[in-house]
C-alpha cells in the first residue's frame, strides 16, 4: 500500500523519451510533407486526383489508428515477408495518418488565401507550381500554424500506441517496469509527467513561433 518509488528505475523509463521524440519528429515531418502534397491534390482541377485525395483522407480518418499500426506491423511481414521494425512501422503509419489530417488543415489554409492573389498570379503568367510554392502555401502555413502545432502534440500523445507493437517508447518502458515490479501508479504517473512537460514545451514553442511570424507581417 502507498507510494514507493524506490523500486522504479527512472533512468530506464527516461531512455524512452528519445524513442518517443524520434518517433514524433519523424512522423510530424513526413506527415507534413505528405499532407502538403495531398492538400495540393485536393484543390487540383483534375478530378481523379481530387477523388484520390478524398478517398485517402476518408480511409485514414475513418479507421482506428491502432488498427492501422497493427496492420503495418503484423500484416506486412505476412504479405511481403519483410520483418518490419516496430519504430519503422509506427513512423510509416503515423505519417500516413497524420497526412490525412494535415491535408485538411492545409487545404483550409489554401482556400483562406484571397482568390484575387491566385487569379493575379495566373494572369501574370506565373506557373501553377511556382504560384503554390512561393505565394499560396507560405501564407496558408502561416495562417494554420496553431493547428499544425496541435497536430504535432496529438502525434506525441498518440505515440504511446506504438507500445502495442513493442517499440521501446515511454509507455512500453512503463509497462515493462510494471510487469517487473508490480507497481502501477508510480511508472504511469512518471510518464504522464514527462508527456506533460514535453507538451507544454511544444505549446510554448508554437506560441513563440506564431508571435514571431505575426511580427514579420
Amino acid at each position: 500500500m502507498g507510494l514507493d518509488f524506490s523500486q522504479i528505475d527512472p533512468m530506464f523509463i527516461l531512455k524512452g523519451v528519445l524513442v518517443t521524440l524520434e518517433f514524433t519528429v519523424m512522423s510530424t515531418v513526413f506527415g507534413f510533407i505528405l499532407g502538403t502534397l495531398l492538400s495540393i491534390i485536393k484543390v487540383s482541377k483534375f478530378a481523379p486526383l481530387r477523388w484520390f485525395g478524398i478517398a485517402y483522407t476518408s480511409v485514414f480518418r475513418g479507421t482506428p489508428l491502432l488498427v492501422q499500426v497493427s496492420l503495418a506491423y503484423f500484416a506486412v511481414p505476412q504479405l511481403t515477408g519483410y520483418d518490419i521494425p516496430a519504430l519503422q512501422a509506427g513512423v510509416i503509419t503515423f505519417s500516413l495518418n497524420s497526412a490525412a489530417y494535415v491535408s485538411e488543415v492545409i487545404r483550409a489554409g489554401i482556400l483562406a488565401v484571397p482568390a484575387g492573389q491566385r487569379d493575379a498570379a495566373l494572369s501574370l503568367g506565373v506557373p501553377y507550381r511556382k504560384m503554390m510554392r512561393d505565394i499560396i502555401l507560405p501564407q496558408a502555413v502561416k495562417n494554420i500554424l496553431p493547428a499544425l502545432v496541435n497536430e504535432s502534440i496529438a502525434l506525441l500523445k498518440d505515440s504511446s500506441l506504438v507500445s502495442v507493437i513493442t517499440a521501446n517508447d515511454l509507455m512500453r518502458r512503463a509497462q515493462i517496469t510494471m510487469a517487473n515490479t508490480y507497481r502501477y501508479f508510480e511508472p504511469l504517473i512518471l510518464i504522464a509527467a514527462i508527456y506533460y512537460v514535453i507538451v507544454m514545451f511544444l505549446t510554448w514553442l508554437g506560441l513563440r513561433l506564431e508571435r514571431r511570424l505575426r511580427k514579420s507581417d
